[in-house]
């Protein structure tokens, strides 16, 4: 029996040089809706300049991506349209230090979807308490462990409603006892039927 879902993303023969140096050399994938992809292999071996490429923070240097059967490298794309569908979460987190947790979460909603900002920080609040973050909206990054720090990165990417979640290495600078309540949050969003790639 085939899969009837949609493709979300298909990747056909993509390169990326750096130079001299091909580090991406004709990779093919597919990508349905709802589905968690995993790319595993070892450092240095393009992951993450893959991820890179399906958001265009790095542009390939062959090959296509095709985004809901759309060449996402043609010359009319807007640019910052695109890159709502996608959230990204980062290695290391990359939240705002200067913002409090609730305005790293709805930093987003506010700027790029124009929404309200009573209405964001309501949203806000209730993915914050789904992941048992609601006490922390007031403080500073710099106050939370890593664990929290990446569960704050995973909410503010949920907040958006992409179409796909980018996942870049999320538990590797985390202490082995946090690693936990991450992977855990990552599952809970898998099985609502969220599109992840995961490095």
């Amino acid at each position: 029996m085939t899969d009837q879902r949609e493709a979300v993303i298909q990747v056909k023969g993509l390169k990326k040089n750096f130079g001299s140096l091909e580090v991406l050399k004709g990779v093919d994938m597919k990508v349905l809706k709802g589905e968690a992809v995993v790319v595993i292999g070892p450092s240095g071996s393009g992951k993450s300049t893959l991820l890179r490429c399906l958001n265009l923070l790095e542009t390939p240097t062959g090959g296509d991506i095709l985004f809901h059967g759309q060449s996402i490298l043609r010359k009319d794309l807007k640019l910052d349209e695109y890159r709502e569908k996608f959230g990204m979460v980062f290695q290391l987190f990359n939240l705002f230090e200067n913002l409090s947790v609730l305005d790293n979460v709805t930093i987003g909603l506010r700027k790029v979807k124009k929404i309200p900002k009573e209405q964001a920080e309501k949203k806000a609040m209730e993915l914050l308490k789904q992941v048992g973050l609601e006490s922390k909206a007031d403080v500073y990054p710099s106050t939370l462990s890593g664990g929290q720090k990446q569960r704050v990165a995973i909410v503010r990417a949920l907040a958006m409603n992409p179409d796909v979640i980018l996942f870049d290495e999320p538990t590797s600078a985390l202490d082995p006892e946090m690693v936990g309540e991450v992977l855990d949050l990552m599952k809970n969003v898998a099985a609502e039927g969220m599109t992840m790639i995961v490095v």
